[in-house]
């Protein structure tokens, strides 16, 4: 059975995409930390970090640090926090949000049911800075 971001990946369910390419993607979270809150996901059915190939592994991690540079400079951030969880979906992902101090890091901080117009704008904004770093072919246009 195809995991919720497999269903997304595939456009069965509407996605605010930044980033894809033939091994991953990356999207907004639909219920967001802070301002900008994105996913990279690996375009296979991954459970887990551990489970990864370590090379799909370093391109996970290399995609996200290229959206943490853009977040740091779309949303003014002084730090990036990367953060793997994972345990509401069965499917490997990271999680990269801008960060002003540690309590930031807290899925109780989270915004429930974030407006779709606030996320695409933060998603407008982060695609824009991508495309400014030289990463404009994988930025998918919306």
């Amino acid at each position: 059975m195809a995991t919720l971001f497999t269903k997304i990946i595939e456009g069965e369910i509407p996605g605010h995409f930044v980033w894809q390419d033939d091994r991953c993607v990356a999207f907004l979270v639909i219920d967001p930390i802070t301002d900008g809150h994105t996913i990279v996901v690996p375009r296979q059915e991954v459970d887990q970090w551990l489970d990864a190939d370590p090379d799909l592994l370093h391109h996970l991690t290399s995609v996200a640090q290229h959206i943490g540079l853009a977040q740091r400079a779309a949303f003014e951030a002084p730090r990036v926090s990367l953060l793997t969880a994972g345990f509401e979906v069965p499917h490997l992902h990271l999680h990269v949000f801008p960060i002003t101090g540690e309590a930031d890091i807290s899925f109780a901080q989270a915004t429930r049911g974030q407006d779709q117009t606030l996320l695409a704008e933060q998603a407008d904004r982060l695609r824009c800075a991508l495309r400014d770093l030289g990463h404009g072919e994988a930025v998918p246009a919306s």
